[in-house]
Formats: C-alpha cells, structure tokens, sequence
C-alpha cells in the first residue's frame, strides 16, 4: 500500500513538475517532457538504465507509428498552402452557402478537411478572410467567425485524422487509425454544429458587446507585420480577382486564380487518402480480408499517395521549384510536431512502467464510476494546467493506456473522451488564443468569449454525445 502511495505521489509529482516547468520557467514542453520523465523514472525505483531504455523505447514506439503520417500530412498541407487551396476554399465555401452559415460551413472544413496543415500556418491563413466575411454576416459577424474559427482548428486537432492530437490519441491507446478517423468524424461533425448554434443563441441574448469585445481601431501595425499577411484585391479589365499572401502565412507567391485546376482537383490527393483509410476500417469492420486492400488502405501507403498525387497537382499548377520549396518548409514545420509527439510517448511508457496502471486499474475495478466521464476530468484539469491541447491529450491518453482494458470500453472511445477533454478551457497559455485576438480583431475579452467559452461548450458537448455513442459498442 505504501508502495501504491508512493507511486501515485511521485507521478503526480513529475505531472505537476512538467506543467510548473512549461507554464512558470517557460521552458520547452520537449525539454519539460524528458525531464518529468526522468524523475519519474527514478523515483518510481525504475532505476537509471531502465529508466532511459524506457523513455527511448517510448519514444522510438510512438515515433514508429505516427512519425511518416504526420509527415506526409503536413507536407500536403504544406503544398496546399502554397498552392492558394485555402483562400479559393474559403471564397469558395461564402458563394456556396451565403454569409450566414459561413459560420458552419468553415468550421467544419477547418476541422475534417484542412487538419494536415500546420495549425499556426492555417489559422493565419484564415482568419483574416474570416474576418473579411465577418463583416457580411452583420453585427455579430466577428463573434460568430471567431467563434467558429476557435471550434473548428481546435476540435480538428484531437478528433479527427490526420489531426496530430488525434494520431497521438490512435497511436498511445493502439487504436485502428480508420477506426479513430469514422468515430471521430461520427462525433466532430454534430460538435462543432451543436457548440456553434449554442453559442451564436448566446450571442444574440447579449452574451457579446461589440463596444468591449472587438477592437474599435485597426490592428496594430506591428501586428500586422507580424503575422505578414496582406490581402490585395484587384479587378483587371478581364475582371480578375487576385489574392496575394506573404510572410508569415508561408512566404507563398503572387496567387492568381486563372489558369488554376478546378477547387476540387486540389484537394483529391487528400480526400482519396482519408477515404482509402476509411474504406480499409469498414472492410476490418466486415472481416472482408483482401491483400491489395489492406496493402492501400494502410495509412501510411493512403498518405503516401495523397503526398505523391498532392505533389503531382502542384508541379502542374505551378511549378516544380514552388513544389520544392513548400516541401522545404513543411520538413521545417512537421520536426518540432513529431518530436513533441514522442516524448509524449515516452512520458506514457514511463507511466506504464512504474505501475500506475495497476494502482488505476485495481480502483476503476472497485469503483462504479463513469469511466468515459473520469476520462475527460483527467485531461481537462490536465489541460487547464498545461495549456496545450496536444500535450494534454498526449498525457492523458499515457496515463490511461495502461488500465484501457479495466474501463471496460472499445479504445476509441477513451481516445475520443481524452481529445474532448484536452479541449476544455483554451486560455491565455495558448498560441491559439493570442493568434485569434489579433487576427479576428477582439480584444481579450472578446477572446476569452469566443475561443475559451466556445471551445469548452464544444468540450462538453462532445462528452455529452459521446456517451450515446458508446452505447453502440
């Protein structure tokens, strides 16, 4: 019992020495990572050489399984961004479905389609055609965006594939990668609808002040120059709309649509990859066995050719060398995302080696409790005290991995609960927060209406929708 005690100190301990590390030193969380891993190590009495072997073992494990996807994932992104896929996107997505349900209909691509675009990168990109198509939606029109804007980048990242949250998710708690990506779209989808609609009711019974929650004045200068994004539109005598996008939001090239592939054959490559991966979970699902379906439904081959195919749209589209150079720049983006992801991985296996998932497990057998509800506490309290979405999941699910089976309940759904849960209460120690004040125009009470209050009310609704959905297993 003392043993148990000292166990479930010391790994409370090491947690909490991470959070203090990245929230008050601000010390890289990769750095915060390895550090409570090895004190965790040693002081569960792993010992100095099983300690290390453990954390590089968790490392390399996760690694193993998520490292090609991620990378082919974000250079996709990365030529999509290049090639000006995002802004003809959006245009796209207001001459379809008007002004008003833009709200909507840009969520929900943001957080199934555009996941394997770098987060930063996408929401730069973005928001300021968000904020552009604000002001057609009427009073309201920054609240609703920025809303929207807030529950579809985070929601996307934990629950759907290729969502780096999400692979993580897949990958520590071992579940099928299609299985994740047809829950995950079976749950996201009526999320994001059901958190957007709540708090645009909200809004419109006074929840939102435009006096003291947008700002009255242009962004700052600085601002703008930081985030180098410049729009310029033009009308030519061929009548000709020209959107140009520099610095920040990737460095890409004067963007003219004439002479572009159709919308669509952009995004082929990606959509084809994410159905092969789907297709291969529904044919596992109905035991249907075939080996040149379970060769291209494997996501890394799926990924693979979205990669190649995304590739070959771009060399057509503009060129080999902008093809290069935004491969150049994804390898940039994706390196800090996968070592990020693996020490997570090495944080979970230190856990599971010093016994916490026999403690864990021993309690959840004793106790009728709520299992998927004890789940999104765990990586909600985790997330309010990290402040990052993707460490918090990360965490969370290295905790649970070891007492899955004790739950009682399919994998998918502990990974589902612990990505709804990381999502609760996205605050000032988010990137994403900041990123979204300036960019969307708010001020930080603004922010914390729109990006903390609506992301924590599709927090909520996800585990609300998710207990249902765990019915059907």
């Amino acid at each position: 019992m003392t043993s148990d005690v000292g166990i479930l100190v010391n790994t409370a301990a090491a947690i909490l020495g991470i959070v203090v590390l990245i929230v008050r030193f601000r010390v890289n969380p990769v750095i915060s990572l390895v550090v409570g891993s090895l004190y965790l190590g040693l002081a569960t009495k792993l010992g100095l050489d099983k300690t290390v072997e453990t954390i590089t073992k968790g490392f390399g494990d996760i690694m193993a399984e998520v490292g090609l996807l991620i990378a082919f994932g974000v250079l996709m992104g990365s030529i999509l961004q290049e090639l000006g896929a995002i802004e003809r996107l959006v245009k796209h997505l207001l001459k379809l479905f008007g002004p008003k349900r833009l709200p909507y209909s840009l969520a929900l691509t943001i957080a199934t389609l555009l996941q394997s675009i770098y987060l930063d990168v996408l929401l730069v990109i973005s928001a300021p055609l968000a904020k552009s198509a604000a002001k057609r939606i009427g009073p309201l029109g920054t609240a609703r965006m920025a809303t929207a804007m807030a529950i579809g980048l985070e929601c996307g990242i934990v629950l759907m594939v290729p969502g780096v949250g999400a692979l993580a998710l897949s990958a520590l708690l071992h579940v099928p990668l299609g299985k994740m990506l047809l829950w995950g779209l079976v749950l996201i989808i009526p999320t994001v609808l059901i958190a957007i609609t709540i708090m645009t009711f909200l809004f419109r019974r006074g929840f939102w002040n435009e006096a003291v929650d947008e700002q009255q004045v242009v962004v700052a200068e600085a601002v703008t120059e930081s985030v180098a994004v410049k729009e310029a539109v033009t009308v030519g005598g061929g009548g000709t709309t020209e959107v140009q996008r520099t610095g920040g939001a990737g460095d890409a090239a004067e963007y003219d649509e004439t002479g572009q592939p159709p919308l669509f054959v952009l995004f082929v490559p990606l959509l084809s990859a994410l159905l092969l991966i789907g297709f291969g979970a529904i044919a596992e699902a109905a035991d249907w066995s075939n080996k040149v379906v379970a060769l291209i439904s494997d996501p890394v081959v799926a990924l693979l050719v979205g990669l190649v195919g995304t590739c070959i749209v771009g060399r057509y589209a503009m060129g080999q060398p902008r093809v290069e150079k935004a491969i150049a720049r994804g390898f940039k983006e994706s390196g800090q995302i996968l070592i990020l992801t693996a020490v997570g991985g090495s944080l979970a296996a230190v856990v599971a080696a010093g016994g916490l998932g026999d403690i864990l497990r021993g309690y959840f057998s004793a106790n009728h409790v709520a299992p998927l509800l004890v789940v999104w506490v765990m990586a909600a309290a985790l997330h309010i005290a990290v402040g990052s979405v993707t460490i918090s999941a990360i965490t969370a699910a290295g905790i649970l991995a070891p007492i899955a089976p004790a739950l009682g309940l399919d994998p998918v759904l502990i990974a589902l609960a612990a990505g709804a849960g990381s999502l609760f209460a996205v605050h000032v120690t988010s990137n994403t927060f900041w990123l979204l004040q300036s960019l969307m125009g708010q001020t930080t009470r603004g922010a914390l209406k729109s990006c903390t209050i609506g992301v924590s009310v599709a927090s909520v609704v996800a585990i609300v929708l998710l207990m249902p959905i765990s019915l059907l297993f």
